[in-house]
C-alpha cells in the first residue's frame, strides 16, 4: 500500500482539526525543513524515536541501457537516505 502526500495531509487534517490548506502547508514546510537541513546545511536531520535523514554522495559509475546495450557514465550525485531508529525497527520486525 502506498501512502501519498495527499493521504498524509488528510490524516493531519482529521487528527488536528486543521483546514486542508493548513495541513498541506504544514506537511510541505516539514519536508522543506528536512531538505534544507540535509542539503543546504549538510547535516543529519534526526527525528527522535523515528529516524534520521542523511545526505549521501553516490560515486560516478557506468550505466547501461538494457535494450540497446549502450554504456554511459552516470554522474556522481547526492541522495537523501533515511535510517530508521531502533524503536521503529523493533516495531516493524
Amino acid at each position: 500500500m502506498n501512502i501519498t502526500k495527499n493521504d498524509i495531509t488528510k490524516k493531519i487534517m482529521k487528527d488536528t482539526k486543521l483546514s486542508s490548506i493548513s495541513s498541506k502547508l504544514f506537511l510541505d514546510k516539514f519536508i522543506e525543513l528536512i531538505k534544507f537541513g540535509a542539503f543546504n546545511e549538510n547535516k543529519i536531520v534526526k527525528l527522535n524515536n523515528f529516524g534520521s535523514f542523511k545526505l549521501k554522495l553516490t560515486p560516478k559509475r557506468v550505466g547501461r541501457n538494457p535494450k540497446t546495450k549502450d554504456s554511459y557514465i552516470i554522474k556522481e550525485r547526492n541522495k537523501l537516505t533515511f535510517i530508521t531508529s531502533s524503536k521503529i525497527r523493533e516495531l516493524i520486525n
